[in-house]
């Protein structure tokens, strides 16, 4: 009996599933603000340079019109709007009066702001860029501080996903909890924008590994024919929680409060994360067969099926070594090996690209020029209706057709954007709209379809690794967009084609709808359908789940 057989006799869809589920879903919607939270903590307003005075020189007089002012000391470009970041040397006092314009300005020096900016705050009371003044020449700053929370997310998927291997999934998903609470929380009191960096690269560390040992636990407690259900659950969290932050973020225009809002509830979801069970897959790889039949007796428990769950015990066997003459002159190591490396980079490669494409898409949602909090908003329910016909074609169509439809529907959308004018910003904004569904989508499916392709062994690493190089697409998205200045269609030409590729690269992925989870690097090989029946001669004990009921109880109870 395989290890989802004995997950299906003790409620594989019963109510420890959905309890332990909605446990992870939790954490998701508020973790999923803190990616998108630059959009809001980093928005840029409409600012030009701080005037000195108020008062004409010679006279009493005392202007309370700051648009007199504003033409005496900041010049206009780009027909009236006023310069951002540059000022006159000497007010321009005659350009207060209605015959002003018929003075010659072209000699008149200008120079970069001297006494700061003035912003407009009728948006954002407070912003990350209005309290360290990061535009003009500190400007590429704001990018920086998204990059560097990349990074972290890059870093934490790293070692996270190590680290998960060897000490457990609750373990490393209970200290990311905490970490994402205290050091968000300590975020939104960050005295410079220095400090400010470091925090949120350590948030974006947490961050990710919340989601991967969150992902496998909530993976390596459902059954084969439950995963794509409960996989999709979870992938909801995230749509939820966009939405959720475009509300939040409406009603605190200030970055501190909202940045302690979204991460002081991660410290309630610490304290009962103890509650959630380790995986009984991994104990048992990990040679912890007792506390591996605790945890499945208390599933059976909570699923009300605990005479089933008594009558259960599980054994870690070990498969004898076979002489080493027997495997000399094999290739089968080597095949396995080849096997993995054929695999791995395809799967990275999806994911990268996915990550690369759809950051570069929803990380300037101030481009659209409409309401940044309702933009959020529509890109947040689009997942819904998308990822529900996602969850059904994975289902029955399976994971490689799905996650390569979605990518290439996805990439032709934003290549279509790409070539239309800015003007039609209703036909840009729609096809973003569904372009960003699409990539939703296929980030659901990428979850899964990655989470099945790894052994238990080695499932946290490989999907750590992964996560750590999508990152790395994650982090190059912003880059594209300095080509705007050159060719503004180039940027939303690669950010299409990009996935597109990944497309076709999907199909030489092994089809894992309706297979076991493999536990052991051995049975990566029989999915790959490179077994030829041979036992196992690399020299090195293999894990086997022998799970036995008593003959005469089993029966009793079947009837």
């Amino acid at each position: 009996m395989s290890f989802s057989d004995l997950l299906d006799d003790i409620g594989g869809q019963g109510r420890f599933q959905f309890i332990n589920t909605i446990l992870l879903i939790i954490p998701g919607i508020i973790m999923a603000s803190h990616p998108l939270l630059q959009n809001f903590s980093a928005a840029v307003p409409d600012h030009h340079c701080q005037t000195a005075d108020n008062t004409l020189p010679g006279s009493s007089w005392n202007f309370t019109s700051s648009d007199v002012l504003l033409k005496a000391y900041i010049p206009v470009d780009e027909g009236t709007k006023l310069s951002k970041c540059l000022q006159f040397s000497k007010p321009q006092w005659h350009l207060t009066f209605e015959n002003g314009s018929f003075f010659n300005i072209s000699e008149t020096q200008k120079i970069p702001c001297q006494h700061g900016w003035s912003y407009d705050r009728t948006e954002f009371s407070e912003t990350i860029v209005t309290e360290w003044n990061l535009v003009c020449d500190l400007r590429h700053l704001r990018q920086m501080s998204q990059s560097i929370y990349m990074g972290g997310v890059l870093f934490g998927a790293l070692i996270f996903g190590s680290l998960s291997d060897k000490f457990g999934r609750r373990t490393i998903l209970t200290w990311s909890y905490l970490q994402v609470g205290v050091v968000g929380t300590c975020t939104s009191f960050s005295p410079s924008f220095e400090i400010f960096c470091i925090l949120r690269f350590l948030t974006g560390m947490a961050v990710s590994g919340a989601v991967l040992n969150a992902v496998c636990l909530n993976v390596e407690w459902v059954p084969i024919r439950s995963r794509t259900i409960f996989g999709t659950l979870y992938a909801f969290s995230f749509s939820i929680g966009q939405m959720v932050l475009a509300g939040v973020a409406y009603t605190i225009r200030d970055w501190r409060k909202l940045q302690l809002a979204v991460s002081c509830p991660m410290l309630l979801c610490f304290m009962y994360s103890w509650w959630l069970p380790e995986s009984a897959r991994w104990l048992t790889l990990k040679n912890k067969p007792d506390q591996a039949l605790r945890q499945i007796k208390k599933v059976a428990r909570i699923n009300g099926l605990a005479n089933k769950g008594k009558l259960v015990t599980l054994e870690v066997g070990m498969i004898v070594f076979v002489p080493s003459s027997l495997h000399k002159g094999t290739s089968k190591k080597v095949q396995f090996y080849s096997n993995l490396k054929c695999q791995c980079p395809i799967s990275i490669h999806c994911r990268c690209c996915n990550s690369f494409a759809f950051y570069g898409l929803i990380m300037d949602l101030q481009k659209f020029g409409v309401s940044v909090f309702l933009v959020q908003l529509i890109f947040a329910a689009i997942d819904f209706p998308v990822k529900l016909f996602a969850s059904a074609s994975l289902m029955y169509l399976g994971r490689r057709r799905t996650l390569g439809g979605c990518m290439l529907l996805a990439g032709i959308m934003i290549i279509s954007n790409a070539f239309i004018s800015y003007d039609m910003k209703a036909l840009r904004t729609s096809l973003a709209v569904l372009g960003k569904g699409l990539f939703g989508a296929a980030f659901t499916g990428v979850y899964i379809f990655t989470g099945e392709l790894y052994p238990t062994v080695l499932r946290q690493t490989g999907m750590g690794f992964g996560s750590t190089l999508a990152r790395v697409g994650s982090m190059t998205a912003p880059l594209i967009r300095m080509f705007e200045d050159h060719l503004p269609s180039l940027p939303g030409i690669i950010y299409g084609a990009v996935p597109i590729i990944a497309a076709f690269v999907v199909i030489f992925l092994p089809e894992t709808l309706n297979m076991p989870l493999p536990e052991t690097i051995d049975d990566v090989e029989q999915k790959m359908n490179l077994s030829d029946g041979t036992p196992n001669v690399t020299g090195k004990p293999t894990h086997i789940f022998k799970i036995r009921y008593a003959v005469s109880t089993i029966h009793h109870i079947r009837q």
